[in-house]
């Protein structure tokens, strides 16, 4: 019997576990599908480029064919690990703007999720190596970083952002998010900062914390209305892990609206022709996805100063001597906020990640040669998706209907275009004279929007920020209510990327942090 039962260590449970279990009267228990967290690529941040092809910290899913990108089928990696999707990603700390927020507020019926609300618990998470002060925290568990090493070429992509007349922004996370620099990341020492090594890791050793590895959730248990447990499997035995107090789901996007209708809560109709016992009607359990798509321009280089060739064992060796060199990069050092023609207020619905290699396809295809990358990616989709059940088995991957570019305004399409656009003005400036090759992507062929939208069509993929499938709110349509409560479930509650009713502009992993910062106060005092 425990007080709480979280299930996922990713960003969220990690949070939920440091925090819960600093009161000694408290028994928590931490389940993860995944493994430890101990592979050297995890923790040397250039690593990443390596983890993309280790299936076995990755839940390795795909959407179903997208009928608005040529039928493509995207690849959504996520962290299936000790520290969940923070272990794997590219470390950028970014919370968003300040009046995504304030529209979470008017959507969950709730001011405390309000700007002015939510930053202390961003700065209660953070510790900033540039120290406290209005906007950033110095004593939290979570490490925000300068780059200890950056690629010159990064230095080139901020030169020629100010060459277009773009302002220099030194932190993207403070007065204002508008603006080209170099990204903090999540780091401490030039290691990564995952939420397993810092939250987590904080709290092992305490006698009423159990952590549990390779654990399958399969239901959550449900007995006169109210969670009592969590079933899952490990090793090829079924066991329960029974709660007091609260059952935490912090799987993500795709993992918690999953486990929420294997058991027995979601839309009665999608429940019943798959054999599942409908205990609530919830038909918004899975609806409102929103994700970020990512479109990369690329040129070749002229100069052999990228990331491509590097010599990995030279690399490797001086980061575990030293921690120095491109062995702390976490390769997309430099990047940038932009306004489009189209964006409806003054905050920036362009977001820009600058690479010094060639990326595509998630870096799985290689390229021959040299040369970099930039991403631009619309902050503030109107498509919407959703992720259903294919099977009443756990172990089955569920159906991701992300449905991009869907919106009947062609609106999210048209922000993609111009991204593009923004993309080809940066590379195209004269700071990147001396080491600009040819265009590989859109290519020089391609310069009408119709032609760009093809390219878009072709080639975009995620940017890894899934969120909304679990939205709170007051209505009758949220899945939790502003204190993330399952509404009609007592003792139920979903603590992740999923509670968010809009996608903020930008990524994901510090507001998912700032979420389970507040929930761990609204769970101690519940």
């Amino acid at each position: 019997m425990y007080d709480f039962v979280i299930v996922g260590a990713g960003p969220a449970g990690c949070v939920l576990a440091h925090r819960l279990s600093a009161d000694p009267n408290q028994r928590v228990l931490l389940l993860e599908a995944g493994p430890r967290d101990w592979h050297p690529f995890i923790h040397m941040p250039a690593g990443i480029a390596k983890l993309v092809g280790m299936k076995g910290v990755n839940w390795d899913y795909s959407t179903e064919p997208e009928a608005a990108l040529d039928g493509r089928r995207l690849w959504w990696p996520r962290g299936k690990v000790l520290g969940g999707s923070s272990s794997i990603n590219a470390m950028c700390y970014i919370r968003g703007h300040a009046l995504d927020y304030d529209d979470w507020a008017r959507a969950a019926g709730d001011p405390r999720w309000a700007w002015s609300a939510v930053l202390p618990y961003f700065k209660r998470a953070e510790h900033n190596s540039r120290g406290a002060d209005e906007f950033h925290g110095a004593d939290g568990p979570l490490c925000v970083s300068d780059h200890r090493y950056r690629n010159p070429l990064s230095a080139v992509f901020v030169a020629a952002a100010r060459e277009l007349g773009c302002p220099e922004n030194p932190d993207f996370n403070g007065q204002r998010q508008e603006g080209f620099g170099y990204y903090q990341v999540l780091q401490r020492n030039g290691a990564r900062a995952s939420a397993a090594s810092t939250y987590l890791a904080a709290a092992r050793g305490r006698p009423n914390l159990d952590v549990v590895t390779r654990a399958f959730a399969e239901q959550v248990l449900v007995e006169g209305g109210r969670a009592v447990g969590v079933r899952y499997r490990r090793h090829g035995r079924t066991q329960v892990a029974s709660a007091a107090r609260a059952v935490v789901l912090a799987g993500g996007a795709v993992n918690s609206p999953q486990l929420l209708m294997l058991s027995g809560i979601g839309p009665a109709d999608h429940l019943r022709a798959h054999g599942i016992d409908v205990l609530r009607d919830a038909p918004e359990v899975g609806r409102n996805l929103q994700d970020h798509l990512d479109a990369c321009t690329l040129y070749q280089a002229t100069q052999p100063i990228t990331y491509d060739r590097l010599n990995d064992l030279a690399v490797a060796w001086r980061y575990y001597v030293s921690r120095t060199g491109p062995g702390t990069s976490n390769i997309a050092e430099a990047g940038g906020f932009a306004r489009s023609s189209l964006a409806p207020d003054q905050r920036p619905d362009l977001q820009f990640h600058f690479v010094p290699a060639m990326l595509d396809d998630h870096g799985r295809k290689q390229l021959a040669g040299h040369g970099f990358t930039v991403h631009a990616c619309g902050l503030r989709p109107k498509s919407r998706g959703h992720v259903e059940l294919a099977s009443p088995r756990a172990q089955d991957k569920p159906r991701i209907h992300a449905n991009y570019l869907s919106d009947p305004e062609d609106f999210d399409l048209k922000v993609m275009v111009e991204g593009v656009r923004w993309s080809r003005r940066l590379l195209g400036a004269r700071a990147f004279a001396p080491y600009r090759g040819a265009e590989l992507f859109p290519g020089a062929e391609a310069q009408d929007d119709a032609a760009l939208a093809a390219f878009i069509r072709r080639k975009s993929e995620t940017i890894y920020h899934p969120v909304g499938t679990c939205r709170m709110g007051r209505d009758a349509g949220a899945v939790v209510d502003p204190e993330l409560r399952v509404h009609g479930i007592e003792g139920l509650r979903v603590v992740d990327a999923s509670v968010m009713p809009t996608l903020i502009g930008g990524n994901t992993n510090a507001p998912v942090v700032m979420i389970a910062e507040r929930a761990s106060e609204l769970l101690l005092a519940s």
